[in-house]
């Protein structure tokens, strides 16, 4: 009998009702085998790249590339980090939050601590215009940067970006909620904002440029000023209409689509508003994975739209940096650079890269987790007489002896105690992940999988020899 691993259930302890189980970092991929229609890969590990100098202190709050170069904000300073790693300071842009970096076609411009800053690849500064206000966001154009305060939106002059008229402000105002970000998409500017997102199109004119597009407005907003990116030619954002709980939406041309499941919504609403508008939302296309991170405090929710539309259901797993239970999830602000993944850790100032031959965070262990739906005989009950792990073995690290356990639950509460067995050292490509005698089921019965990034494996397939009972 083969059982389904892309994702598991459990069910509530306070509430007779059934839970998603996602797995934790691993990444399903749906991609037939002749074994599976689809498998689990260990999550990316994350390698440092180069040291941190001394006198660098700080997190990582942005980074972008920009002329084949990568520039992340670390504390208070903006530095470039070449291939290898090296840090040059290039100035102060203030301590705070993450910023927002955006480039025109001479100039880098950072959005920081409330203050909008220019880099023109040689001299740091920053605007200084007393029209311009307080800077929130910022995005570039048609020759503009555009920035808001959270109740106007201005631009900058065409022959001067230094230079803000107080004439050209304009506003989002179908209702009275403040803007939170901005965004461009098919060279329209877009305000979203707490319960409504706006688009606008450039229309000229000697005042403000922009104009709002008429029938083009979504009922709903997002929570926090990064909790909005563009993904897949659309606006995703986590938030919500009036009077609504917040979600995962997908939004265009005036109306929005719910991606988040049950059990996301059920997950951020263990989150007040106030830390939901703390996590930050961005993407990820590689290998033929569309990727939406959705940062939260504790974890890093991430939904794949490319095997969604092949599965024809939504797929999320999660990604954390913990070995026990959840935490941070240590890799933020991915951006291609130098032919491969660059990110930094969201907890110091260290800079590195994604790599799918390891599956450690900055060289720690962390823990993969998985569960399966349940298993029913049609209320017969059934002796399990063995189960296998279908996988791809024998990856581990030189030297390291992996091992893997499982439990089960008959009720969706209670797990039995693991069974641990070997997972294959290095080179055992022929290693079979085999239990046997794994008792019986009166009813209905789940199968849940734990393993650390020593086990750097895939699962394809799981077989569960089951014999039925007659009553």
């Amino acid at each position: 009998m083969q059982i389904p691993v892309l994702s598991g259930v459990y069910t509530s302890a306070g509430a007779p009702d059934v839970r998603l189980s996602y797995p934790v970092n691993m990444v399903p991929t749906p991609v037939p085998s002749g074994i599976s229609q689809g498998y689990l890969r260990p999550g990316d590990g994350l390698v440092q790249v180069g040291s941190v100098p001394d006198g660098v202190s700080g997190v990582c709050r942005g980074a972008i590339n920009w002329d084949g170069v990568l520039y992340v904000v670390i504390g208070a300073n903006l530095y470039s980090i070449s291939a290898v790693g090296a840090y040059t300071d290039l100035g102060s842009v203030g301590d705070g939050g993450p910023v927002r970096m955006v480039y025109s076609f001479d100039r880098l411009a950072i959005a920081s601590s409330g203050s909008l800053y220019y880099y023109d690849g040689a001299t740091l500064s920053q605007v200084t215009d007393p029209d311009l206000g307080v800077v929130l966001d910022v995005v570039f154009l048609d020759g503009y940067f555009c920035v808001t305060d959270g109740e106007f939106i201005a631009v900058t002059e065409l022959a001067d970006p230094t230079s803000v008229l107080p004439f050209k402000y304009g506003s989002s105002e179908i209702d009275p909620d403040p803007v939170v970000a901005l965004l461009t998409i098919r060279n329209e500017q877009i305000a979203v904002n707490r319960y409504t997102i706006e688009m606008f199109d450039n229309v000229g004119g000697s005042n403000y440029p922009f104009q709002r597009v008429d029938g083009a407005q979504i009922m709903r907003g997002a929570i926090g000023p990064k909790a909005a990116c563009v993904f897949e030619e659309s606006v995703a954002f986590i938030g919500s209409g009036r009077n609504e709980q917040p979600g995962v939406y997908v939004g265009n041309n005036g109306s929005s689509q719910k991606i988040s499941t049950v059990e996301v919504d059920r997950i951020l609403a263990t989150f007040t508003e106030q830390q939901l508008a703390l996590a930050v939302l961005e993407t990820r296309n590689d290998n033929a994975h569309s990727h939406l991170y959705m940062h939260l405090p504790d974890r890093t929710l991430v939904f794949d739209a490319s095997a969604s539309k092949a599965v024809e259901a939504a797929v999320w797993f999660t990604l954390t940096s913990s070995l026990v239970g959840f935490g941070q999830y240590r890799a933020r602000y991915f951006v291609w650079a130098y032919d491969r993944w660059c990110l930094c850790d969201p907890g110091s100032a260290r800079v590195g890269r994604a790599d799918q031959t390891v599956s450690t965070h900055w060289g720690d262990a962390v823990r993969w987790e998985f569960a399966t739906t349940f298993a029913y005989n049609e209320g017969k009950g059934a002796i399990v007489n063995a189960i296998e792990l279908v996988a791809i073995t024998g990856r581990s690290a030189l030297g390291v002896d992996p091992t893997i356990s499982t439990s089960y639950t008959t009720d969706g509460v209670q797990w039995s105690q693991p069974r641990t067995i070997n997972a294959g050292t290095l080179g055992a490509r022929a290693q079979r992940l085999c239990w046997r005698k794994q008792g019986f089921m009166r009813n209905y019965r789940a199968q849940r999988f734990q393993g650390t990034s020593d086990a750097h494996l895939a699962v394809m397939r799981l077989e569960v020899g089951l014999e039925g009972l007659a009553y």
